[in-house]
């Protein structure tokens, strides 16, 4: 009973435009034979009659017939070749019988495999029926296809929501969609509006914002809140103030494309350009209404705004779309900025849905912490009696040993207040001993009083020791011979070294002089006994002898090598010693030169500030002079030779003041004078 009716008005919906584009073209061809029929009848007052604004517009309409029906049959042609010149005719409207055939094209939905399981899908079940069936009422109630209940629009609708429902069960069914879908209904048959359903969901960003999350379209809502801020920042200070979100009154517009907020012919024009361009559009058209309603918007609160948004602004688009899409494209869109919005966007999002993670693990910890603490309790149930019973014998023992303890602290007590009286005897036995030593603690206290006297007296001495030793290191600071001291150090350390290396020979010769002592007294020893032995002994006495005198030169060599080198450690310490003084000198030349060049620079200064000084003073003398001889001047209007005069006294004495500051002037020189008055 459904799918008869269905097909009949598939057909009907397809073969309409067909039959009407023809209409048209014969019926222009007709007008043309008649024009020119006319046109040889009466070249004049036909022709100028057939000119009205109703053929006018009947031409135009004619014209984009053609041109579309050129379109759609070399669509391949002009999508790749002329795509430009494709979206400006777009943005100027599809023609309404032309609409579906380019809205499939637009979305490549004509060639479609699923277009065939349409049949198929309509057997099948789906989980959302219910909500479909009950939203359906809602879908347009006011539109004639859709108003009836239980009519043909009605259940193509059903049955197309139900397709996508069993088709993306992700998604399954949301409201927003029905009003897409009725739109496409509206335009074509059931089957291809399926198809192209399909495709907006698939291509155009649709599933996502249908989605149960619905994150496309908070990422929608947050590219457009920046948008505003951006180009309209104080409507969106107002809203901010007004908390009145991006969502309130925009999330609609993403959702059905203006099908739900605007007259249906804008909101068809609308979805011409949004097949076209994709979301693109619901941004422009979005914030033109809002630059549209600016001045009115920042003057309401909350629930004025929504007022206006629900009834004030789609009245406004009663006149028709094209004011609307032109403002829409005045807007400033940038792709790649939006693009950056998006990736700003994600970030954001997965911080929070790491927060949420967190969140949902804590909250299931907690709950799992509460489900064990109610297990124990009961478990502990139980226990918690036997722990009574366990708890009364505790405080029956405990009460036994309190009792035990207070006997044993009593018995304490009597022998400590027994130890207490022999204690005060002992005081008074001690008292009684101390009365002799008093005496002694007296000389005690006054030998301690004089050792403190005296330890004040040496503590104040040693302060005056201190005082006379900060002084002399400050007079030792102020005495300004740091040189002899380094120069001193320098020889002291020389002496040093020399000491050291003196030391250390003397050593050896002493060394040296002790071996030669033990020798030369074998050497007696053997010389004793020498007259007694034979004559090899002799021999060899002799050869010892000689061996003895080598030695003694060998020590007289060594001993002058030794002060030969002392000599030379000397030298070599007084070497280093001059050259260091060298050193210092050149250093304190080098301090004196660079003072004495300073001297020079501020010398140089000094003298340019006294030439300038002279040099002013002479101006100062020369305006005395010129206002001393004013009254001479006065008079010189009456007298010439006067003025003269004046002049020339006033020149000398300006040549003057310069001779006196340059040294190169001549007071005898008044010829020069009178030719320079001349």
């Amino acid at each position: 009973a459904v799918v008869y009716p269905c097909l009949m008005f598939n057909v009907y919906v397809m073969i309409c435009p067909i039959f009407y584009f023809l209409y048209r073209l014969l019926e222009t061809d007709s007008k043309s034979l008649r024009s020119m029929n006319g046109s040889r009848r009466n070249s004049g007052s036909s022709l100028v009659s057939s000119s009205s604004a109703s053929s006018n517009l009947s031409h135009l309409e004619e014209d984009s017939w053609i041109l579309w029906g050129r379109i759609v049959n070399e669509w391949e042609e002009v999508r790749k070749k002329k795509e430009k010149q494709l979206k400006d005719l777009v943005r100027k409207g599809i023609p309404h019988h032309f609409r579906a055939i380019v809205w499939q094209l637009l979305c490549n939905a004509q060639n479609m495999p699923i277009k065939d399981q349409y049949s198929e899908l309509l057997k099948m079940t789906s989980p959302c029926e219910k909500l479909i069936r009950r939203d359906i009422a809602r879908t347009y109630p006011e539109h004639e296809f859709f108003k009836e209940k239980d009519s043909l629009g009605q259940e193509v609708l059903f049955n197309v929501m139900k397709a996508y429902s069993l088709v993306d069960r992700e998604v399954g069914y949301c409201q927003g969609s029905a009003f897409i879908v009725g739109l496409l209904l509206m335009q074509m048959p059931e089957e291809e509006a399926f198809c192209v359903f399909v495709k907006l969901m698939q291509d155009y960003r649709l599933r996502e914002l249908f989605k149960p999350s619905m994150a496309e379209l908070g990422l929608c809502m947050y590219q457009f809140e920046c948008m505003i801020q951006e180009q309209l920042p104080e409507l969106h200070m107002h809203f901010q103030a007004q908390s009145f979100h991006t969502s309130m009154y925009a999330s609609s517009w993403f959702l059905t494309i203006f099908l739900t907020s605007f007259p249906l012919p804008v909101a068809t024009r609308i979805f011409d350009i949004f097949m076209c361009e994709g979301l693109e559009i619901v941004f422009r058209v979005g914030l033109a209404i809002l630059q549209m309603n600016q001045t009115e918007l920042i003057q309401l609160d909350m629930e004025g705004m929504l007022q206006h948004f629900q009834k004030v602004i789609p009245h406004q688009l009663d006149s028709g779309p094209d004011k609307v899409i032109q403002a829409a494209y005045q807007v400033k869109y940038n792709a790649k900025k939006m693009k950056k919005l998006e990736k700003e966007y994600t970030t954001i999002k997965t911080k929070e849905m790491e927060e949420q993670v967190e969140i949902k693990r804590l909250r299931t910890e907690n709950r799992l912490l509460k489900q064990r603490i109610d297990t124990l309790e009961k478990v502990s149930a139980p226990c918690m009696r036997s722990a009574g019973q366990v708890t009364r014998a505790q405080e029956a023992e405990e009460n036994y040993l309190v009792k035990r303890e207070l006997a044993t602290v009593k018995q304490q007590s009597e022998e400590a207040s027994a130890q207490l009286e022999q204690a005060k005897k002992t005081i008074s036995q001690l008292q009684q001993q101390q009365q002799p030593q008093a005496e002694s603690v007296l000389q005690l206290e006054r030998e301690l009083v004089q050792a403190r006297l005296k330890e004040a007296e040496s503590q104040c001495a040693l302060k005056e020791m201190q005082d006379k030793i900060l002084d002399m290191e400050k007079r030792n600071t102020s005495l300004p011979d740091d040189t002899n001291v380094a120069r001193l150090q320098e020889e002291l350390i020389g002496v040093k070294l020399r000491e050291a290396e003196a030391l250390t020979g003397l050593k050896e010769l002493r060394q040296q002089v002790r071996d030669l002592e033990e020798h030369w007294q074998r050497h007696l020893a053997r010389t004793a006994s020498r007259w007694k032995d034979s004559p090899k002994k002799n021999t060899l006495s002799e050869l010892q002898d000689e061996l003895m005198s080598v030695r003694l030169r060998e020590a007289e060599a060594q001993a002058e090598l030794r002060e030969t080198r002392q000599r030379m450690l000397e030298l070599e310490t007084q070497n280093q010693i001059h050259s260091n003084q060298l050193r210092r000198a050149e250093q304190e030349s080098r301090c004196l030169q660079e003072r004495m060049q300073t001297l020079t620079v501020q010398n140089k200064d000094l003298h340019v500030q006294l030439q300038e000084i002279k040099r002013r003073q002479a101006e100062i003398e020369c305006k005395v002079h010129v206002q001393v001889l004013m009254p001479w001047t006065r008079s010189g209007r009456r007298h010439p030779w006067a003025l003269s005069i004046v002049s020339l006294g006033a020149f000398l004495d300006v040549a003057g003041m310069h001779s006196s500051m340059w040294g190169s002037y001549k007071l005898d020189d008044t010829e020069y004078h009178f030719e320079l008055l001349e």
